[in-house]
């Protein structure tokens, strides 16, 4: 396995008095740690000085100023108050110049509304918990909010939807920065998927009850999945369902939150990747095994999805 360990990366993560514990904990979990050690130093700091409570009942301590942001290369608001206050003006100060200097900034459900006010994402896309999507809307009129997606990469800024979602964009982050296989294995360490398809729209309904259909939807993207360079049609994966064409579209849909067609697109780029991290397979070998048919297609999509070329990619993970 390949990993880039060319640097130790610097991680700033923003507490504040008042904070969730989980959230706090999430971006601690995946760059911190004895997994990491050798890639990632990751600090806590706050606007705050002294103890800072927690909605559990204990208190945070020993936390570094604002002042760590200095030379981090990645800047982590895990969250934000629950009433979604006005950020202080410290705060988006601190961010502003975090990111004029280069860093990556990255707004953790709640955080995307500080994210936001400081300006980072105007005239771009940000996501936040489906439930303040509207609030951070009318807050701040200057970006497009998504409320139906798990997080958004706009490239130096990316944000996530709620507590979970948190997770999917740690992780995505991190398989950016160190690729596929070191991701999925910090996944694992946490026993949390390395990646989940779809967006947010199956969560703001009660979750789909666990069905005879339900299970044979998810044998069908399993069969596919092992399949990716073939070519697969809606009536033929409904048929293998048992399950007429409508329904299957609806209840693909449904379970999962996207398109079949976006959803084959993502399974294939995502193997794309694997094989640009860990294999020296030509571009054209790549392309025809993750069922693009041309290197052209592969690139034009590649492009896309991740705005960089294949190539450039695997230069990420030479060793």
């Amino acid at each position: 396995m390949r990993y880039n360990r060319a640097m130790r990366k610097k991680v700033a993560i923003i507490a504040f008095d008042g904070i969730t514990p989980f959230h706090l904990s999430v971006p601690c979990l995946v760059f911190g740690g004895p997994h990491a050690e050798h890639l990632y130093d990751v600090t806590v700091c706050a606007a705050e000085k002294g103890p800072m409570r927690t909605t559990a009942g204990f208190d945070i301590a020993n936390t570094r100023s604002l002042r760590a942001l200095d030379g981090a290369d990645i800047v982590i608001m895990p969250t934000w108050h629950d009433d979604c206050r006005p950020s202080p003006p410290a705060l988006l100060q601190a961010l502003r110049r975090a990111h004029a200097r280069g860093s990556t900034i990255v707004g953790l459900c709640l955080g995307a509304f500080p994210v936001a006010e400081a300006g980072l994402l105007d005239g771009r896309t940000v996501t936040t918990h489906w439930a303040f999507a509207g609030r951070l809307a009318e807050r701040c009129p200057q970006v497009k909010v998504d409320e139906e997606v798990l997080y958004v990469d706009e490239g130096d800024v990316l944000t996530s939807a709620g507590a979970a979602a948190s997770l999917d964009c740690s992780l995505y982050l991190l398989r950016k920065l160190q690729g596929a296989d070191y991701a999925n294995m910090v996944a694992r360490r946490l026993l949390v998927a390395p990646h989940r398809e779809g967006g947010q729209a199956q969560f703001i309904d009660r979750p789909l009850p666990v069905t005879a259909s339900d299970s044979r939807l998810a044998q069908v993207l399993e069969w596919v999945q092992h399949r990716l360079a073939e070519e697969h049609s809606l009536d033929a994966l409904a048929e293998r369902a048992a399950m007429s064409r409508r329904n299957f579209t609806r209840h693909f849909r449904q379970a999962t939150g996207t398109s079949f067609k976006q959803w084959l697109l993502n399974q294939r780029l995502a193997h794309a990747q694997r094989m640009l991290e860990t294999s020296d397979a030509s571009i054209e070998a790549v392309a025809q095994a993750a069922g693009f048919g041309s290197a052209l297609s592969l690139r034009l999509h590649f492009r896309a999805a991740f705005q960089s070329s294949p190539s450039a990619y695997r230069k990420l993970f030479d060793a």
